[in-house]
């Protein structure tokens, strides 16, 4: 039995879903797939979470671009047959939430609309699928993938779920099932989230628990490059790597896997193919277990629309553990994820993600104890395996704010 992901990319149009149709009619073994939102669609949500949660009349403009959207592409996959009872219950379903009054929890209202990008994808794939002669059941996730409450980045339930998903896919009499990424629930049945591009993690959870013998996603490129084609050249493709390399890379910001894709492969010892919807016949790569010694190359990620956060304190003492264990806890609780924390003798500097909200709104429970000051629009280049000529050439006339070095791995924040 092997596990399938289908990015938003390889669903973006009716052409694309038909060619994802092609690859899995390829394979005759057990399959789960699970698929992301397509194309940019969870952009689009996410704007239209933002006018329900504000209460702006445009929500209903963005609805109907959402609907729109996914129209066309049915128009073409049907041929013009109209649209599958199961899509239009989930748009009615959508409209009447839109027209409920939200709650005072934006979290809460973001996971109660982004879900639908998921769903609705799959419904129509799935419904394609039957339509074209290839026999698949429909699988709402939410129904066995539990979580906690914790809204937009939701954690699994891990003894709950182990037992739901072994229940839901038994592979009797059926070997495709088509499910959806990014999101379960609570046991309360409220939708959760597992943060943006979590569609990965949950092939992986799938994975793990039904003793996958691979998990494989499909990607627009040739597999895991040594840099994003998109913002530098001479990029080429890696071969192989193994679990921690690849979790390096995804914590520095790597966009090819979610950050918390490999631990449920590596416990199980479940290789990850990393392969091209585009090319489907080509190898890729694959990330697994590695015992000797392989030789990569110098490997740039680059993450970008970062802000820098500098914590000094007002009576010009030491940083010391108080400090750091007060600005950890009140990153805890106020959910801002830290990308690079770096200490000096009075200051605490930390790179975050751009937030949604104002900066100084965030920070202002720190200002009784700190002068805070902050950078925004800065890019991390992280750089692993890097030799002194590399590092040389990345920086050459860029301000840099911040650097890091270890062995393997160095890291810098500039100002492109």
């Amino acid at each position: 039995m092997k596990i399938f992901k289908f990015g938003g990319a390889s669903v973006k149009s009716a052409e694309a879903v038909k060619n994802v149709t092609r690859i899995l009619g390829k394979y005759s073994e057990n399959l789960v797939v699970v698929v992301s939102a397509m194309g940019k669609t969870t952009n689009l949500l996410e704007t239209l979470v933002r006018a329900y949660f504000n209460r702006e009349e445009k929500k209903y403009e963005i609805f109907q671009e959402f609907k729109a959207y996914h129209k066309e592409i049915m128009d073409n996959l049907f041929d013009g047959n109209g649209i599958p009872e199961s899509v239009t219950f989930l748009f009615v379903e959508l409209e009447a939430k839109l027209k409920k009054v939200p709650s005072l929890d934006f979290n809460f209202e973001y996971d109660q609309i982004i879900c639908f990008g998921e769903l609705v994808s799959t419904q129509i794939i799935s419904d394609y699928l039957n339509y074209a002669g290839v026999k698949n059941q429909w699988i709402d996730i939410r129904a066995c993938l539990r979580t906690d409450d914790n809204f937009r980045d939701a954690s699994i339930d891990w003894e709950w779920t182990e037992e739901l998903v072994q229940d839901t896919f038994r592979f009797n009499g059926q070997n495709l099932y088509i499910t959806q990424g990014f999101i379960g629930s609570t046991t309360t049945n409220l939708t959760t989230s597992l943060g943006r591009e979590g569609s990965d993690f949950t092939a992986a959870i799938l994975g793990n628990i039904l003793n996958a013998e691979s998990v494989s996603f499909w990607k627009d490129v040739p597999g895991v490059l040594s840099a994003d084609p998109k913002k530098m050249d001479g990029a080429v493709k890696i071969t192989e790597l193994s679990y921690r390399e690849a979790v390096e890379m995804t914590h520095s910001g790597a966009q090819i896997i979610h950050p918390k894709t490999m631990k449920p492969l590596h416990n199980k010892g479940i290789s990850l193919y990393v392969k091209s919807f585009l090319e489907p016949e080509n190898s890729g790569t694959v990330i697994h277990k590695i015992d000797h010694k392989i030789e990569l190359p110098p490997i740039f990620i680059l993450k970008e629309n970062l802000v820098l956060i500098t914590l000094s304190p007002k009576d010009f003492s030491f940083i010391s553990i108080n400090d750091i264990d007060r600005v950890v806890n009140f990153l805890l609780e106020n959910r801002v994820k830290v990308t690079l924390m770096q200490q000096s003798a009075i200051d605490l500097n930390l790179v975050i993600d751009a937030p949604e909200a104002d900066l100084q709104e965030i920070f202002l429970e720190l200002k009784p104890f700190y002068t805070v000051r902050y950078n925004t629009d800065l890019t991390l280049i992280t750089i692993r395996h890097y030799t002194e000529e590399v590092l040389d050439w990345m920086v050459k006339e860029k301000d840099i704010y911040l650097e890091q070095h270890s062995r393997l791995t160095a890291r810098m924040l500039v100002k492109q």
